[in-house]
């Protein structure tokens, strides 16, 4: 990976309690917290901006509405004095919210993206955003996401949803990295 441009925010997306619940299906990356923390103390420490990403539920019944435990932010992960936080309801950050503004405003030349879930609100705020002219990076291991029901009785491995998502992505929508490979670009 190139050195990023000093010009660059870093979106940690839905790092929330509610993932960790009995009612969401199994997760893969154990590492998820750590290296999302790693990233997150790295990225402060080079003075870069960081924008962090909420999902606030409409529904009633859901686990990231306002006012349940799991709409918290995951330790360590809530946002400091100073730092921003865009509230969203749907899938991608850039809709509904004034993400693309403050991006604009704070003049950035590259959007960093780490989350859960890589399949859903990460892959669809990357994609939106790509679409919008923003040049994005990915940082996979920093992501994490959930099994899913292949719709014929069985079941896709959470590792098989988070790699042909970050393949996809990859392809056609940003460029990838690691955790490591992101702090050394720095």
């Amino acid at each position: 990976m190139t050195l990023l441009p000093a010009a660059s925010a870093l979106l940690p997306v839905d790092m929330q309690c509610a993932f960790d619940g009995p009612s969401w299906p199994r997760r893969w990356n154990r590492a998820l917290d750590h290296n999302g923390l790693r990233l997150l103390d790295a990225w402060r420490r080079s003075g870069r901006p960081v924008i962090h990403v909420r999902h606030d539920s409409t529904g009633p019944a859901s686990t990231l509405r306002p006012g349940q435990p799991g709409n918290r932010f995951r330790e360590g992960f809530e946002p400091l004095d100073g730092e921003a936080l865009v509230s969203k309801s749907v899938n991608s950050a850039f809709i509904g919210t004034d993400l693309d503004l403050r991006l604009r405003r704070l003049k950035i030349e590259r959007v960093v993206v780490f989350g859960i879930s890589t399949d859903m609100c990460v892959s669809t705020t990357v994609r939106t955003g790509a679409n919008l002219g923003w040049p994005i990076t990915l940082v996979t291991d920093a992501c994490d996401c959930f099994e899913l029901p292949d719709g014929r009785g069985g079941t896709i491995p959470a590792e098989q949803v988070h790699a042909v998502h970050v393949a996809t992505l990859g392809y056609e929508f940003c460029e990838v990295t690691t955790t490591d490979g992101l702090i050394e670009s720095l």
